[in-house]
């Protein structure tokens, strides 16, 4: 397999892009603060009823599916011998490596007592027939995985190519577990809407949750490394990749189909098709969610997509915001705890929202900048 050669991006750090960013991630920095400081009461409209907000839902169930680039793209690269994928690799590990790494402090900041995260490690506190426990473990141990994944591009920076060569030959070791793990954990966190039951909407509650979470998982991962590709090869003028991202549509709009003809029939098997056109909230964002992954499917199942990066491009966005809607509305929109329980996420809480995800695209720009991540690259002295 022939390994493309990776150089860092170049150029300045404190653009105007990179201060706002900042400024985002700064103000979502001193909520997380108040919470530390004052509890969850102080910054969140959770509560009994709604144990979850938007911080388990976006920054979590939405942020790995976001974060599984690097999965999507180590199924076709190192389990499917498409080397052709390769020079798309290490970015999506990277976006993996932030979406992932910046889940699990989403997830310190959610918990109650958080000074005792660490018992999830001690054997006698161990909980194994809890779906959660094993989606806890998987996500501590893969966000391991991605960092060593990721090392090679530390090693070559400070020319360690010794070690690098070192670690190369173990790596198949990590490859493995970075399929395994994301296999494990996507599809558990369908199975924890399971026990749900009747609390959740019959348009999303189904035996098949697992599959259609895991599935939702690797199309948003092929959504994001088309996304990343095409941002980045634009705003830096770098060579495009559309080439290989051609390449990639076929395959995910056969994806997306089969999960859409999936969730179609079963809702029909189970006799909750007139919920589909009920009139209500839950109605109108389950067809909103199909139709995207519907435009999604037919744009990317075109021959013409293949050549044209503004479909690709366009195709991309809606896959992520569907992905993104079907996680959110099953998690929130969609529950229903009953006794007159209702949410909606506090000011405080979108800010920390926003600014974990500011923080993860500032950290991306600067180690694309600082890093040999992307390939083709002509170092550039400022943007």
């Amino acid at each position: 397999m022939a390994h493309a050669s990776h150089s860092p991006l170049g150029g300045k750090l404190l653009t105007k892009p990179f201060l706002v960013l900042l400024i985002f991630a700064l103000i979502g920095g001193f909520f997380i603060a108040r919470r530390f400081i004052f509890g969850l009461g102080d910054v969140t409209h959770m509560s009994g009823g709604y144990p979850w907000g938007i911080w388990i839902a976006v920054d979590v169930i939405i942020g790995t599916a976001l974060g599984c680039g690097g999965f999507a793209m180590a199924l076709l690269v190192y389990i499917f011998n498409r080397g052709v994928y390769h020079p798309l690799m290490r970015p999506a590990l990277l976006g993996g490596l932030f979406g992932y790494t910046l889940a699990g402090l989403a997830v310190v900041i959610d918990l109650g007592r958080y000074w005792q995260t660490y018992n999830l490690l001690l054997p006698w506190f161990a909980q194994p027939n809890s779906v959660m426990f094993e989606v806890a473990l998987c996500v501590m141990a893969y966000i391991a995985v991605l960092w060593i994944e990721f090392s090679p591009a530390f090693l070559e920076r400070f020319g360690l190519t010794a070690v690098r060569d070192k670690l190369k030959k173990y790596m198949f070791v990590f490859i493995a577990l970075g399929v395994l793990l994301p296999t494990m954990h996507q599809s558990s966190l369908g199975s924890l809407l399971l026990v749900m039951g009747s609390q959740l909407s019959p348009l999303w509650y189904t035996i098949w949750l697992p599959l259609l979470f895991l599935v939702t998982a690797l199309a948003m991962g092929y959504g994001v490394v088309i996304l990343e590709a095409t941002v980045v090869t634009n705003a830096f003028a770098l060579p495009s990749e559309q080439r290989i991202l051609g390449r990639l549509s076929p395959l995910v709009a056969w994806l997306l189909g089969g999960f859409l003809v999936l969730r179609f029939l079963d809702i029909a098997y189970r006799g909750h098709t007139g919920l589909m056109f009920a009139g209500d909230l839950n109605g109108f964002m389950f067809w909103l969610e199909n139709l995207m992954f519907l435009g999604a499917t037919v744009i990317l199942g075109l021959r013409s997509t293949r050549t044209n990066q503004r479909l690709m491009f366009l195709a991309s966005i809606l896959l992520l915001l569907a992905g993104s809607l079907y996680r959110l509305d099953a998690y929130l929109v969609a529950y229903n705890p009953g006794n007159g329980w209702t949410y909606f996420p506090s000011v405080p809480e979108l800010m920390v929202t926003i600014g974990v995800i500011s923080l993860e695209i500032l950290l991306y720009l600067v180690f694309i900048k600082k890093l040999p991540v992307l390939h083709g690259v002509r170092p550039v002295q400022s943007h």
